[in-house]
């Protein structure tokens, strides 16, 4: 384990398609999606204890979560948790923690990570952070992570990248020639006829050098104030760099731009897990298609049907076919599949209803319908 490895961990959303088991108040990072008893962020700081000293990972989170995280990593340093004051995408929140690394070690090779993504795979995940890490300390690389892609999914980012290998020893690292952000499902599929595609996993491999002179070149404004905080340096003084901030991913600001990014191919199984499709696609299944996450559940005549519940609570279901069945113990929530764009309605209109009244709320809901 190399001491001058460090890694980002970004923990600042909140997972909202994931209603209504994640809250603004409980979001995703914080729950046991995958039913495998530890939130997705305790598999995150897992994941990366084997790549990493301990010491050397940095979770970045926003201020209301800043307690939480550290009662779910027991033990972390006060540096090693940094509280953002409002959210400005991902460009900012590297920064912030890339400045902080810098104080420890100028010269490190820093990985950044969601912490709500899914991997399958550990041995051969663990074999490509390590070649990539190898890439950067040698080479003034942007190096991420690609994902061969096996469906059309329009919820991902995809990465467009040179046939030809960048480095002789390493066949599977590709020249970068563009990105895109969730295109439309006819673009998504002609990606995929090419095979000149893979999904943006949204891991990151560079030197801290290197890392620095990207926002020096591409995003200037954010380098001059996010590189001069500190873990020190008081919360005021965030508060006001963020506050002066503009809100901006670093695959736009700097990815889409920079000259030296590179992409290697990922070996290991990989899902962002945004959606409960997403998350189905994932799961174990019963000889019925059901992927029974959490939950005593009694299922009859049920199939092609996800149910994430409390685990102590028992949950009967008959004659479902193609749906979702959450519930976060006081919430419950029964969708067809196929109308899981709509989760976001149904969250709103029930927030609605607790501001205004359930009764007067649901019944003006019924009359549109009529």
């Amino acid at each position: 384990m190399d001491k001058n490895t460090y890694c980002i961990i970004m923990a600042g959303g909140y997972g909202s398609r994931f209603w209504p088991i994640c809250r603004d108040d409980n979001p995703k990072q914080f729950i046991d999606i995958l039913g495998n008893g530890q939130s997705m962020l305790q598999t995150t700081f897992e994941r990366y204890e084997r790549i990493c000293p301990r010491e050397n990972i940095i979770i970045v989170t926003a201020k209301a979560y800043a307690e939480r995280v550290r009662e779910q990593i027991k033990g972390l340093l006060p540096y090693q948790v940094l509280s953002e004051p409002t959210r400005r995408n991902t460009a900012p929140c590297i920064a912030y923690a890339a400045s902080v690394i810098g104080e420890m070690n100028p010269n490190a090779n820093v990985i950044v990570t969601p912490s709500d993504h899914a991997v399958f795979g550990r041995a051969k995940f663990e074999h490509d952070m390590e070649q990539a890490l190898a890439i950067t300390a040698k080479n003034d690389y942007i190096v991420t992570i690609g994902v061969p892609p096996t469906n059309p999914n329009v919820k991902y980012g995809y990465i467009q990248f040179a046939e030809e290998s960048a480095l002789p020893e390493v066949p599977d690292l590709h020249k970068v020639i563009t990105f895109t952000e969730k295109p439309p499902l006819e673009m998504a599929k002609e990606f995929i006829k090419t095979g000149e595609f893979f999904w943006n996993s949204g891991l990151f491999v560079w030197r801290l050098p290197t890392l620095r002179k990207a926002f020096k070149d591409h995003l200037p404004y954010i380098e001059n104030s996010f590189f001069e905080l500190k873990a020190e340096t008081p919360a005021a003084e965030v508060d006001r760099v963020y506050s002066q901030s503009v809100a901006i991913s670093v695959d736009f600001g700097i990815m889409e731009h920079a000259e030296n990014v590179y992409v290697l191919q990922a070996s290991f199984g990989w899902s962002d897990v945004e959606t409960w499709d997403s998350l189905f696609d994932n799961c174990l299944v019963d000889i019925n298609n059901n992927g029974i996450v959490s939950g005593q559940v009694f299922a009859y005549d049920v199939r092609n049907t996800l149910v994430h519940v409390p685990a102590d609570q028992t949950v009967v279901l008959q004659g479902l076919d193609g749906y979702i069945v959450a519930s976060d113990g006081k919430t419950l929530m029964v969708c067809s599949r196929s109308k899981e764009d709509n989760i976001l309605k149904y969250a709103s209109d029930v927030e609605l209803a607790k501001m205004k009244g359930y009764h007067e709320t649901v019944a003006k809901l019924n009359e549109e319908k009529i």
